[in-house]
């Protein structure tokens, strides 16, 4: 085929900042790349990070509108330096996970009837019941997320029902409170969708489906049987049912681009749009795994993916119906206290040398000598509990280590954590593993020889920038060519292995794990301490 006639498939990430957008080929060559960075390419709307953070510092919204506007401002750079929109065949993306969108009564006609001589965001100017949406940072909601769990039969219960305890960011305790404190907004709210799906319906022109694996996130959706709890509806909001709409599989076709598109634009008028999926079962997509991969995200705040054949329920981290099968499970559990603690150690203990932090990991041994230091500079997640802890070999607190054992410490505790909440999550971590370890910290060699030491199992480099926005053009093409999606990567770059575990290593650290779990459930019982100690 012909370079100028060749397929393309693009991907979009509707993310906390900004929009991206990549576009691939068949052969999984990304041909463009373009972006809207919220606070600087729309400083009219006066956001900082992408977000609005209120007065009481735990509501934290973003103008829907301005999403909007963002997705004229990248089609029309697009347009400007000439991308090809007549050679796309499908689309898919990703949206922040837990954002919602509140579509006022009467929007979808205007959707449905865009017309081509005016801007998606002059035509939609009033489109919303609630001008600014809750995204995944507010944290208002706890009096919710506590009347939801009673509601259902406590906070296992909604677990094994949705995934997932009650939690502030989820969509459900977000309606809820819009529901009981905004009942006049939330009555002419016609639609509530997703930021994912949100952004699906400026493509097809009409409200598009909340798919499985981003509808996990909300404490609604019933992972077992696949469809909306009519418990947690009921418990929600009145007519709930109606305002989310149907759900759909993570590969299912939705539509085609709509005639505002193909007008505007000049999209294709086949092009196809597959359902739009959150951010991190985008990213999952986006590493390529297979059945039985850990994933290792290692950023601000750490995060582990894995791919799992069953769900089960646990107080602690998610389930999410998985967007590449949706027979099958993702897990994912999060960690506030990442990179910022690792480089507060390296700048406190190794002369803010990362060199000489990776020559003190080189030269300390597995296990430490039996130290163990637990690290939660901010409140972390699980366990809820926040300060600096140091124990010697007998489990005795001290009051500090030398630098070298301080380097070691900070590193083997937070993998001996992030290993034993992925397990209680389901991930059974064996030999056969393929860690696939990305984000910052996956370029320092001595910390991926920590990793494997500590999971006993190989980690691979699999370091993909913009994962969210490519696993979407994955998603595209899978769900448009309805094969295996083993098949669709079957060119995505093959992860490197770099550590392989050490001998011994699997012994030290289940010993020191039964240890470690001992230490962190008397820090989670007393979790108002708050001092370094």
């Amino acid at each position: 085929m012909d370079a100028e006639e060749a397929r393309l498939f693009l991907g979009l990430d509707f993310s906390t900042q900004q929009i991206k957008a990549v576009t691939i080929n068949d052969d999984l060559k990304i041909v463009n790349e373009t972006a809207v960075k919220f606070d600087t390419d729309l400083p009219e709307y006066k956001t900082q990070g992408g977000v609005h953070i209120q007065d009481d510092h735990v509501t934290v919204t973003t103008p829907s509108i301005m999403w909007v506007k963002a997705f004229d401002i990248l089609l029309d750079r697009m347009k400007e330096d000439g991308f090809p929109f007549n050679r796309l065949v499908c689309i898919s993306g990703a949206g922040q996970q837990h954002g919602s969108v509140y579509w006022k009564k009467g929007t979808k006609e205007v959707l449905k009837n865009l017309t081509e001589k005016a801007s998606l965001h002059e035509q939609l100017q009033n489109g919303f019941s609630i001008p600014d949406s809750p995204i995944w940072m507010d944290a208002s909601t706890t009096k919710n997320c506590r009347e939801l769990e009673d509601k259902v039969g406590g906070p296992l219960k909604l677990a094994e029902i949705t995934g997932s305890r009650g939690f502030e960011r989820y969509t459900g305790n977000q309606i809820m409170k819009i529901s009981q404190t905004r009942p006049s907004e939330y009555e002419i709210t016609e639609r509530i969708s997703l930021v994912s799906s949100f952004a699906a319906s400026l493509l097809i022109g009409d409200y598009a489906p909340i798919d499985l694996s981003d509808g996990s996130g909300m404490n609604l959706l019933d992972i077992t049987t696949k469809k909306w709890s009519p418990k947690c509806l009921q418990a929600c909001g009145s007519d709930l049912s109606s305002k989310l709409g149907d759900m759909v599989s993570s590969k299912q076709i939705i539509g085609s681009v709509s005639q505002f598109l193909i007008g505007r634009y000049n999209f294709n008028p086949s092009c196809k749009v597959v359902a739009f999926t959150g951010d991190n079962p985008a990213s999952l997509a986006g590493v390529a795994p297979k059945l039985g991969d850990a994933i290792i995200s290692l950023g601000s705040s750490d995060t582990v993916f894995s791919w799992l054949s069953r769900q089960t329920a646990e107080l602690e981290g998610h389930i999410f119906v998985n967007p590449i099968d949706s027979d099958t499970y993702m897990s994912l559990v999060c960690f506030k206290n990442g990179s910022l603690t690792r480089e507060r150690i390296k700048n406190e203990c190794a002369e803010g040398s990362w060199d000489k932090f990776s020559d003190y990991l080189k030269n300390t041994p597995m296990g430490n000598n039996g130290n163990i230091g637990i690290y939660f500079d901010v409140m972390e997640i699980q366990p809820l509990a926040q300060g600096i802890f140091h124990f010697n070999k007998s489990n005795e607190k001290v009051s500090s280590f030398p630098h070298d054992v301080e380097v070691r410490a900070v590193i083997e505790s937070q993998m001996i954590a992030r290993k034993m909440y992925m397990e209680m999550r389901g991930m059974h971590v064996g030999p056969d593993t393929r860690i696939l370890a990305t984000g910052g910290a996956s370029l320092n060699k001595a910390i991926l020889q920590v990793i494997s030491d500590v999971f006993g199992a190989p980690v691979f480099v699999s370091d993909i920038p913009n994962s969210a926005a490519l696993g979407s053009c994955y998603r595209a093409k899978h769900g448009l060519d309805g094969c295996e999606f083993t098949d669709v990567v079957r060119s995505h770059p093959q992860p490197e292995c770099v550590a392989v575990p050490a001998e011994g290593a699997r012994q030290i650290y289940k010993e020191m794990t039964v240890r470690y779990k001992a230490l962190e459930k008397t820090l989670a019982n007393n979790s108002r301490v708050d001092s370094r100690t």
